[in-house]
């Protein structure tokens, strides 16, 4: 379970690493938008539950990162605003951290960072000699390698999030996003994501996709 004092409480350690010595605002009313925007009543999957253990995810990927704190905050506004029906959320979200940041006195460059990150989670697709990309973005993939019980809680969670699309439209395009994810060569970019989490991710993507496939189609 998520806890919020535990959360400020990162999101300010991220904050002040990011910003340096200069400092700035109070974190507090920072952490608290965007707790209240990951607790917004349309998500089911991209929840605080999420965005912790995104942040746990980065914890232990950390040594591959050259900046964590700034990939701490990308994790904190990759899914800023988050609306299932709309195709623009992570651009949203990343010029909602270009404003926020610079507010809060994260320099130019580092703001910039951030929201390159968060945009980066559109494709999820790092360049080689892109570690906090590679280090964000197996952190938010690293989901697929859960154990049965939490991807099934985890592919329960995306359905009731698409709950407007009907059953034969959703199985379609859930098939096709599942097709894309195992014809890319790497799943995973850093060595321990490779290491640890890649066939593992692998077999729950197929799993899932042959489940739909004996899915019923839906009576017209």
């Amino acid at each position: 379970m998520a806890d919020p004092d535990t959360l400020r409480t990162r999101f300010a350690r991220a904050l002040e690493g990011a910003r340096g010595p200069a400092g700035g605002p109070d974190p507090a009313p920072y952490a608290d938008n965007l707790l209240t925007r990951w607790q917004e009543p349309q998500r089911r999957y991209h929840t605080v539950e999420h965005l912790t253990a995104v942040l746990e995810h980065i914890d232990v990927l950390e040594r591959h990162a050259h900046d964590p704190d700034v990939v701490r905050l990308a994790a904190w506004f990759h899914d800023a605003v988050y609306l299932p029906d709309r195709s623009e959320n992570e651009e949203r979200s990343a010029r909602l951290a270009e404003r926020a940041l610079a507010e809060a006195g994260v320099p130019a460059a580092k703001t910039a960072e951030v929201a390159r990150l968060v945009r980066l989670t559109i494709t999820h697709d790092p360049a080689d000699d892109d570690p906090d990309g590679q280090v964000l973005c197996d952190a938010d993939l690293a989901i697929l390698a859960s154990p049965p019980s939490a991807y099934a809680a985890y592919t329960t969670a995306v359905r009731e999030e698409y709950h407007f699309v009907p059953n034969d439209a959703f199985r379609t395009g859930r098939a096709t996003i599942l097709r894309q994810l195992l014809a890319l060569p790497r799943l995973f970019r850093t060595p321990h994501g490779a290491a640890k989490w890649e066939a593992t991710a692998r077999y729950n993507l197929t799993a899932e996709l042959e489940m739909l496939s004996l899915s019923p189609p839906t009576p017209s």
